[in-house]
């Protein structure tokens, strides 16, 4: 999946009305099945690289088999990875062990792709907040934002700090007012809002690289340029 896929004009229609409903699905733009899957009234919901999985991504080798499943656990869902992947499962850029909680918005790096999470009618204080940000796909303004603010982590270092809004705006020729609005739509759409304001920046460059949505050829070709 790639953080630049615009959805169709049916599947647009198709989130809407899911959303209207209030029932939880799934974006996952690029997968084989579909871009939009509703989830069940019952698990369990099977994610990997086999045909036989509920949901499934082609043309990823960092994807397993079957590398992940959601289950449904009263009024909400979680996921668990449980061994079955060999690189991992991630949740807000953290690797998960054994089950996840999921709320409206939290992204789920599997592989290179991104999945998002949608419980529109689940009551959550920050419900709304991730709902907007996480209804469209991210433009091409914000990604190349998210590229920027990972450039410091170009040659794999795990101490690197990401990019300031001056080096950000300087790269992309943007004000520094208009790189903190896009930093602030990325937060939401990363599901690192909640996250002490010092940690925001470095957890967003995190996801972003450790769920594929950014990779180090991308930065270095970046730079060359």
């Amino acid at each position: 999946m790639s953080g630049s896929h615009r959805f169709t004009p049916e599947q647009l229609k198709r989130r809407l009305e899911l959303e209207r409903a209030g029932h939880p699905f799934l974006e996952c733009p690029g997968a084989k099945s579909e871009a939009l899957l509703e989830l069940p009234e019952t698990g369990p919901v099977t994610i990997g690289r086999h045909e036989g999985a509920d949901l499934t991504i082609e043309g990823d080798e960092k994807v397993s088999r079957f590398h992940a499943q959601l289950d449904r656990v009263g009024d909400g869902w979680v996921i668990a990875d449980d061994g079955l992947s060999t690189n991992g499962t991630w949740l807000k850029g953290a690797r998960i062990a054994g089950r996840k909680r999921l709320h409206d918005g939290d992204a789920i790096g599997i592989g290179r792709s991104v999945i998002v999470f949608r419980h529109p009618a689940e009551e959550d204080d920050r419900t709304a907040a991730a709902s907007d940000a996480t209804a469209a796909p991210i433009t091409e303004a914000q990604r190349r934002v998210l590229v920027a603010l990972c450039r410091p982590f170009r040659d794999g270092s795990e101490f690197g700090v990401p990019a300031t809004n001056k080096e950000i705006a300087a790269e992309v020729f943007l004000s520094t007012e208009a790189v903190k609005s896009h930093l602030r739509a990325l937060f939401e759409r990363f599901g690192v809002t909640d996250l002490p304001q010092n940690q925001k920046r470095l957890k967003l460059a995190e996801n972003a690289i450790r769920s594929g949505s950014v990779t180090p050829s991308e930065l270095r070709n970046e730079r060359e340029r």
